[in-house]
Parts: C-alpha cells; structure tokens; sequence
C-alpha cells in the first residue's frame, strides 16, 4: 500500500557567505556581451595569438620523457634557478633560488598566499585605487581590512600624502602595482625612492604586483621593487610567466621575497595549492635559457602600443598615455555622456568592440568617463578593430 505521508524535500543548509558583495566581474560580463554581438574583444588581457612554438616543444619534451609526477613544493629547482639568474641580471638583487623563490599556480594565487600568509584578523592592507580586482576579497577572506588611497586621478601617480595618512599601528601590508592594471602607467625611480622614505621608519611589508614586468616602453626601465634593496627586505615580488610568454591559461607564475617571509608564504602554499604543473615547469626553465625571450617584449608590445594608438587617434577618444602593460585607456567624453560601464555595453553592442570601464576597478566606482582596451592582439584583430572604431 502506498504511504499518504507528504515528504519534505531536501534541503540545502543555508551557508553564510564569506564575500557578500562580490557577484559576476564584469570581465566575464563584457566577454559574454562581446560574443552575444560577434564584437572584437579587447576587454579581457590576455593574448589572442599563440606562444613561441619552442616552449610548447619544450613541455611536450618534459612530458614524453617521464615529467609528469609531483615536482617539489617550492618549485622544480631548474626553473627556480633560471628565476633567480633573471632577476639578478635584470635588477640585480641576487635571491637565493633554494629559500626565496618558490613558483605558484599563477600570480592570483601568488597574491592571496602572500596575504594569507600576514594578514591576521583586524590587520589593515592598503590598496591603491584603481587596483586589480582580487586585492580586496583576498584581504577579506584573510580577515584583514582594506583601505583604499586612490592614484592621483588623471595621471594615476601615488599620491604619497595619502598614503602616508592611510598608515596606522594596525597597518600590515600595502599592494602596490607597477607596470599598472589598469592605466598602463609605471612607477619611476623617484617613486620607489618616495616609498622606501616612506617605509623605512614601520614595519609595513609589501606585495609588488609586478606580472607586466616585461612590457615597460619607450626605452624606460621597470623599477622592480627587487632593484631597491631597502624595498627588496620587506617585499613579496610577484611575476607571471603566462604574461610574459603569452600562455595565461598556464596559470604559473612565481614570487620571490627574503627568507624570513618566503617560510611563512610556503606555509600558506603547500595547503592552497601544494605545487605546480610539473612539465610546464620543466620547459619553462628550458626556455628562459635564451633570455632574448623576455628582453625583446618590450619592441614587441610597443610595436603593437604604436599601431593601435595611431588609429584610435583617428577618432574623437582622447589617448591616455600607455607606458607599460598591455593596455590603453582612453577619455570617451567627447563621445558620449554615458557612465562607464553604460559607455562601455554600447560600445560594445553597437560599435562592435568590447572595452572594460575603469570604475570597475574602484571601490564604490568612480566615474572619469575612462575606458580600457587591451591591445595584446594579432594585427588583424586590432585593425579590425580600429576599423569598427573609426566610426567614433
């Protein structure tokens, strides 16, 4: 006989959310738009063309020859020591490949272990705005508190004043980001000197978000934190081998930092993550063997810089200086009177090409009627969208 009992459905218990206010970035919102209208995506940074044939061939060597268990921890010790000789021959600051390199799953994961690792409840981690978006849930998932001291706006330079207001007893950390995500401007020398001035007196630490290190134009230096030996002593320095060799889908990036702080990120990272794709990390150190491979970036990036800015100087946008990175910002206010992100859907479903807006990348938005564009495209994909934009 068949029961007449009313059953309860299952119920999934209900789960307090440890970052409330985050939902969908507008990466992936403008990305879903851009293929909704079949529009050139210069939103999202990554490279629409494919990496050095040698490094591929490099991994596939790694694997066929048995590559493929556990490496250590820390990092394959090869790709540890091409690190270190990079860094030293570029910045001149000699880390010690054993203790105070250690590769990671990418440079996100990179900066949420470095946070994890010194951030303690009630700690406070001062972020620059406009700043890359994982910064402030990272601080949050670590307990921490962010505390936001916006660029100078316009030109986007640290504005020292406010961030020596911003310093208090519960300070821990400050995230600093050069070349920048998203202005494409870079900290000089006079910067790092300002900061070390600044910083010699606390015990603030530092992580140097430094993933565009390779990609610095019109014959500047990148004034890695690494260069600044007084800086060098508190700082977690952070790269990304899939930026600098076009495969960001890699997800390998690496830190480097003094012994002292490097035991405690390693603390963090063997229960994150544990270790990294050992293949890719094998053929990574084969291929940093030739160093022309990161030196001729720059000609590289500048090049592509060149072309798309002498389009978009065709139209009414107004051209943000681009130093470094692979970004352009540009001023639509002859344009339109739309807000950013407003600015940013139209352009998308009606000129054709996807832009991100850069309030997105401030605490609350902030409106300068600025949008980014990402210019690591094939020649093709950048005049097709210079074509579109021509327009404007």
């Amino acid at each position: 006989m068949q029961s007449t009992q009313t059953r309860t459905p299952p119920r999934t218990p209900y789960v307090a959310s440890r970052l409330p206010q985050v939902g969908t970035t507008i990466f992936t919102v403008m990305s879903a738009l851009a293929q909704q209208h079949d529009a050139v995506n210069l939103g999202q940074g990554f490279p629409d063309f494919d990496c050095d044939p040698a490094l591929l061939d490099a991994v596939d060597a790694a694997m066929r020859s048995g590559l493929n268990q556990y490496p250590p921890m820390t990092g394959v010790p090869a790709l540890r020591d091409a690190v270190a000789a990079k860094v030293g021959a570029l910045y001149g600051h000699a880390y010690d490949p054993g203790t105070e390199i250690t590769i990671t799953a990418g440079a996100t994961q990179a900066i949420i272990t470095a946070i994890l690792a010194i951030v303690h409840p009630g700690d406070e981690v001062i972020v620059l705005d406009p700043c890359y978006d994982s910064y402030e849930p990272n601080i949050h998932l670590a307990g921490g508190v962010a505390v936001h001291v916006p660029l100078t706006p316009g030109s986007f330079a640290p504005d020292f004043a406010k961030i020596a207001a911003a310093i208090t007893p519960r300070t821990r950390a400050l995230i600093i980001n050069t070349p920048h995500n998203p202005s494409a401007t870079v900290w000089s020398a006079a910067h790092m000197r300002r900061l070390a001035e600044l910083l010699r007196p606390t015990d603030v630490l530092l992580i140097a978000d430094e993933v565009y290190e390779h990609m610095v134009f019109d014959g500047e230096q990148h004034q890695s934190v690494s260069r600044w030996p007084e800086l060098a002593q508190r700082s977690f320095v952070v790269s990304s081998f899939g930026k600098t060799y076009h495969v960001t889908g890699w997800k390998i990036g690496y830190v480097a930092a003094p012994a002292s702080l490097m035991a405690e990120f390693r603390k963090v990272h063997q229960f994150n993550v544990f270790t990294v794709n050992t293949p890719m990390q094998h053929g990574l150190a084969k291929f940093m063997a030739d160093p022309a491979h990161h030196l001729s970036l720059p000609a590289f990036y500048q090049r592509k810089r060149d072309l798309f800015r002498a389009g978009l100087a065709k139209t009414r946008l107004r051209l943000l200086p681009s130093q470094g990175s692979y970004f352009q910002c540009v001023d639509y206010s002859a344009v339109s009177d739309l807000s950013e992100e407003a600015f940013c859907r139209w352009i998308t479903a009606e000129v054709g090409v996807a832009a991100i807006p850069l309030s997105a990348f401030y605490q609350g938005g902030f409106e300068q009627r600025f949008a980014r564009f990402c210019f690591a495209k094939k020649d093709e994909t950048l005049n097709l969208a210079l074509g579109r934009l021509a327009r404007l």
